[in-house]
């Protein structure tokens, strides 16, 4: 069985930044696949999952709920190895092209205040995994270390 293109990545050299994981062919469209790295694999401890859910909640709402950029916005959730989030969209783009969109999100994340959207039991399955606080701390500091003038070798794997 061959390795999925994920798993080809070279995961010790891969620092936090944005990244096109694959493209795929939906029909007519093209679907674009966004590694949204926040921690430096396998060095950095990881995030803990009432983080990851918390922004997973926020960034969602925020993507679906964006004037211009909803309805290409197909998931936006996190990776297993709690190191960052995927993010698909209908499209056909380069990293650089959203970053714009995610320092918008990772600066309404860093600010947001009041109730996370659907943490309650009847909206989910685990809504007491919730840490706003840490979120809005990792928010604020994946935009401000790696969003705010991303240098260009944040935008493509490494080798």
């Amino acid at each position: 069985m061959e390795k999925i293109a994920s798993f080809t990545v070279n995961h010790i050299a891969l620092q936090p930044g944005v990244y096109v994981s694959r493209k795929d062919r939906a029909g007519d469209a093209v679907i674009t696949t966004f590694d949204i790295r926040m921690t430096s694999p396998n060095e950095e401890p990881v995030m803990n999952t009432a983080e990851v859910h918390t922004i997973e909640h926020l960034g969602a709402t925020f993507l679906r709920s964006h004037p211009v950029y909803a309805p290409r916005i197909l998931y936006f959730g996190p990776m297993g190895c709690r190191t960052g989030f995927y993010l698909l969209m209908t499209g056909d783009y380069e990293s650089k092209d959203v970053v714009p969109l995610l320092q918008e999100m990772f600066a309404f994340i860093r600010d947001y205040e009041g109730e996370v959207p659907g943490a309650s039991p009847r909206d989910c399955g685990n809504y007491l995994d919730m840490n706003l606080g840490m979120a809005k701390y990792l928010a604020g500091r994946y935009l401000e270390q790696v969003l705010t003038a991303i240098r260009p070798d944040r935008l493509v794997y490494p080798a």
